[in-house]
């Protein structure tokens, strides 16, 4: 049946209207849309890039983790595993020697190299450079050089005078500037006329010095070492006597050169690190 134009018209303001109300509608933000390939909405992109990039920050925090440790692996390997025998003796031959000495408690691989002869040679070389004696037992053969060093330097800090010490010297004498003018006028030291007086102790206690020595007249002399402890040990007294004059105090030098003296007359002894076999006492003296 035929529409009247009417009912046409109608039907045209009714689709009009539904479209105006369908288009003045707002549309809800977070609504989906299957059609046409449309994406998602703005604010579900942005969360799913927060959640890829936070994924990243943490897959790129255990790699940066990895790297710290394969780092603090390595810092952690033992320098002589990694360095090699060679370089470690040429490391550590220009450290001091305390340093040297030092590195022998790090473990035993350390300790064979740190206590090597080769090493200690040159150390000892340095350590008896410029001094006036070399200890006799630092000398002894068979021992290690390391042991050399160490009873070196604890012979060099000793300050009780041995018969050795005395014998294995020769020893320059002179008067002080409180001896009577007659005596010092007969002594080259002030007069400057010639070589200083020597002076020679030998092991059965006597006393000698050279020929023609004006102020020596050739007569006896013998001499005592006096050492004196209280009771932890501890020296009360030391010195020696020659004759009947009065006792010299003795003491120790630098150089580990030694000094007795008394308010009249002095002996210093005189230097013989080239002496084979080295000078005074072959046991260990506190």
């Amino acid at each position: 049946m035929a529409r009247t134009r009417s009912q046409g018209m109608n039907e045209t303001n009714d689709m009009e209207e539904l479209d105006d109300t369908t288009l003045s509608s707002p549309r809800r933000p977070n609504a989906f849309h299957f059609g046409g390939g449309e994406s998602l909405p703005e604010e579900r992109k942005g969360s799913n890039r927060k959640r890829k990039r936070s994924k990243r920050v943490e897959l790129d925090g255990y790699e940066a983790a990895d790297e710290e440790n394969a780092n603090g692996d390595s810092l952690r390997q033992d320098p002589l595993e990694v360095l090699g025998w060679d370089l470690m003796m040429k490391i550590l031959s220009n450290l001091d020697a305390r340093s040297v000495a030092l590195s022998l408690l790090v473990s035993r691989g350390w300790h064979r190299v740190a206590s090597s002869d080769r090493l200690w040679s040159s150390k000892c070389e340095e350590l008896w450079l410029g001094k006036a004696h070399i200890p006799r037992l630092s000398q002894v053969r068979g021992i290690s050089k390391l042991a050399a060093y160490s009873l070196s330097v604890i012979d060099g800090k000793r300050t009780r005078i041995m018969r050795d010490d005395l014998c294995d010297h020769v020893w320059e004498f002179h008067f002080t500037k409180l001896a009577p003018e007659y005596w010092r006028n007969l002594d080259p030291y002030w007069k400057g006329t010639g070589p200083p007086m020597h002076r020679y102790f030998h092991q059965d206690g006597s006393q000698t010095a050279d020929p023609g020595d004006r102020v020596w007249g050739g007569h006896e002399c013998c001499f005592s070492v006096v050492t004196s402890f209280v009771g932890d040990g501890t020296i009360r007294e030391h010195y020696v006597r020659i004759n009947r004059w009065p006792r010299m105090s003795v003491s120790r030098k630098q150089d580990w050169s030694w000094e007795m003296s008394n308010h009249l007359f002095c002996y210093s002894s005189i230097p013989d690190a080239s002496k084979e076999g080295g000078t005074g006492p072959l046991f260990l003296v506190m």
